[in-house]
């Protein structure tokens, strides 16, 4: 049996020696891709080349400058390189590291970043997904994610928060709570919780909703809603 396992281990350095000897160093000195796995790459020392990978869930970018030159694979373009390294998975992290989509496909806005195989769990902003191919949150439209469509909500009066392009406030910022003017009922508004779940509201007898201040205003602060309680007896009912 001792035979046997110094048998193992000698094919097994036999076989790395041959396969980063066969790798010829461009320049003496530098770090340079494997031709088939993008995970992989040679560290070429006074003409020597060593064998190394990345680690799991990150791959080589022979452009990036820096040191570290192992980068998240969607800022990577890997062309022909399409191997990788078995993967070393855990909960919530098909490989150790990199940003991942929840497990369930209807869960659009929740994903993972995965360092050395812990992962802590991210929101995108409200009406956004995230799209594993960039990495980032994006506008639905754009992640194209299957099953991400959820039953629209709809308020008692059918009133349906709209999600392609959430309303943001002077700042650019998403307003976590919109509210939106009623078409046709001056006194009238909704608004959407958290962006999506719609409630129907009105101002008080006498007021109307100002769709500027997004507040309950006089009628003659509000063009086009000057005239709405005058000679209008089932309007102050």
């Amino acid at each position: 049996m001792k035979y046997s396992f110094l048998y193992l281990t000698l094919v097994t350095l036999t076989v790395c020696i041959v396969a980063e000897s066969a790798f010829q160093c461009p320049k003496p000195e530098g770090e340079y891709p494997d031709d088939v796995q993008c995970d992989k790459y040679y560290q070429c020392n006074d003409g020597v080349a060593k064998e190394k990978l990345c680690p799991d869930g990150l791959v080589f970018d022979p452009l990036n400058r820096h040191i570290n030159k192992c980068d998240q694979p969607f800022n990577v373009d890997c062309g022909d390189r399409t191997e990788l390294q078995e993967p070393k998975s855990s909960k919530f992290c098909p490989r150790k590291n990199g940003f991942f989509a929840h497990p369930d496909s209807s869960v659009c806005d929740i994903f993972y970043n995965c360092i050395d195989g812990d992962a802590l769990e991210m929101k995108c902003t409200v009406g956004l997904h995230f799209d594993e191919f960039g990495g980032t949150c994006v506008w639905p439209d754009t992640a194209k994610r299957e099953g991400c469509e959820a039953p629209q909500k709809k308020s008692p009066t059918g009133f349906v928060c709209p999600k392609d392009r959430p309303k943001n406030d002077d700042k650019g910022q998403v307003v976590t709570h919109p509210k939106f003017p009623h078409p046709t009922d001056c006194q009238k508004f909704h608004v959407c919780l958290n962006g999506e779940d719609p409630r129907d509201l009105a101002c008080q007898l006498g007021e109307v909703y100002n769709e500027e201040t997004e507040m309950c205003d006089a009628p003659e602060n509000v063009p086009g809603c000057e005239d709405w309680y005058k000679d209008s007896d089932d309007k102050k009912e």
